[in-house]
């Protein structure tokens, strides 16, 4: 959950964000433009469509179970568009998904192969271009336009977390970096945004150290991290990668005290400043088991914040979820928790990006 230019595309901030910038909305809206939000069932929650409404939500995920037909499915993406219209400030929402190809995919439809199967092609390259496009035209097919994909983990061993379901390029980090590449610019010349993930990379995770699940550290040396773990991210950060995702395992050459996604050294640091990268960072799933130890929702949104990731991602399919950060966020920012103008900086990048894609 973006192709040609040396640096990442960005769009200029709109109307709204420069608003923002100039500090005429309350702290509540502005933490809203923040948050993706998430619903149970085939059926828009309430409670998300009066958050779009309000101009509270910068987007929304959805999963299997928010799809049970293409009808039911095109209603659904009706209703989200139509509460987006009517916001005080309307643009158009990142409505994302997770369509990676093979056993990984939300919506029926392309991409057929998964990662490693592309990375076996007879024509690899060929084959990342094909399916990158094929699942651009799954999502503008559904009315989406962000793709929380492609997968840059460079897998270690064999049968280990991200390979074991075929998520990985392979294990040779510039190929993985070039097929990545490929993905991104198939999908994103069709207009929906690619996401890389996850950042720093989880390529050697054994094959039970899930950050859903429970708590990951995964000690690769600073060298080792950064010529295998990071180097695909150089290539789709040149290839004009719209948003990048950060792992919640916590890298302890980097940060041995936070996961990824909570530690400014990983995201400013490494991300932005040693890698270039200035598009829209998004946390990986905010109720994760691996951020257990680090407090509620709130806790967790601000924190994620305070690292300098743009989107958070409330996916419990809870809407209560999405209010929570919220209110944290804003609650961090009233009380100078939180930069008011790092704060509003990354509104202007998610704005910015959905308006892109209007």
């Amino acid at each position: 959950m973006a192709a040609k230019t040396a640096k990442t595309a960005t769009a200029t901030p709109a109307t709204g964000a420069k608003r923002a910038a100039d500090g005429s909305e309350d702290s509540r809206q502005l933490a809203g433009r923040r948050i993706v939000l998430s619903y149970p069932g085939p059926t828009p929650a309430p409670g998300v469509l009066q958050a779009i409404r309000e101009g509270r939500a910068a987007g929304v995920i959805l999963f299997g179970e928010n799809v049970t037909s293409p009808e039911q499915l095109a209603t659904a993406v009706a209703q989200l568009k139509q509460a987006a219209a009517e916001a005080p400030d309307p643009r158009p929402l990142l409505l994302m998904t997770d369509q990676e190809g093979g056993k990984v995919r939300r919506l029926p439809g392309a991409p057929e192969l998964s990662a490693r199967r592309t990375g076996s092609a007879p024509s690899p390259l060929a084959a990342a271009l094909d399916s990158g496009t094929a699942a651009a035209g799954t999502l503008t097919g559904a009315g989406l336009n962000v793709n929380l994909a492609p997968v840059l983990d460079v897998y270690d061993t064999p049968g280990n977390f991200i390979d074991r379901f075929e998520r990985s390029y392979g294990q040779d980090p510039t190929r993985v970096g070039e097929l990545g590449s490929a993905f991104v610019a198939g999908q994103q010349s069709q207009g929906v945004a690619a996401t890389a993930k996850h950042f720093p990379g989880l390529g050697s995770a054994a094959r039970d150290e899930n950050t859903d699940a429970r708590p990951v550290t995964l000690p690769v040396p600073l060298g080792e991290l950064r010529t295998r773990g990071e180097a695909p991210y150089r290539a789709a950060i040149a290839a004009g990668v719209r948003l990048v995702m950060a792992s919640w395992a916590v890298y302890p050459a980097l940060d041995p005290d936070r996961p990824a996604g909570f530690s400014p050294t990983v995201i400013q640091g490494e991300l932005r400043e040693r890698l270039g990268f200035d598009g829209v960072t998004v946390t990986d799933a905010l109720e994760a088991e691996a951020l257990t130890p680090y407090g509620p929702t709130g806790v967790r949104a601000v924190a994620a914040a305070a690292a300098g990731m743009d989107l958070i991602l409330c996916s419990a399919r809870d809407p209560r979820q999405g209010e929570d950060a919220t209110a944290a966020l804003a609650a961090a920012l009233d009380s100078g928790g939180l930069d008011r103008s790092a704060f509003v900086e990354s509104v202007d990048r998610v704005d910015a990006l959905r308006e892109s894609l209007g």
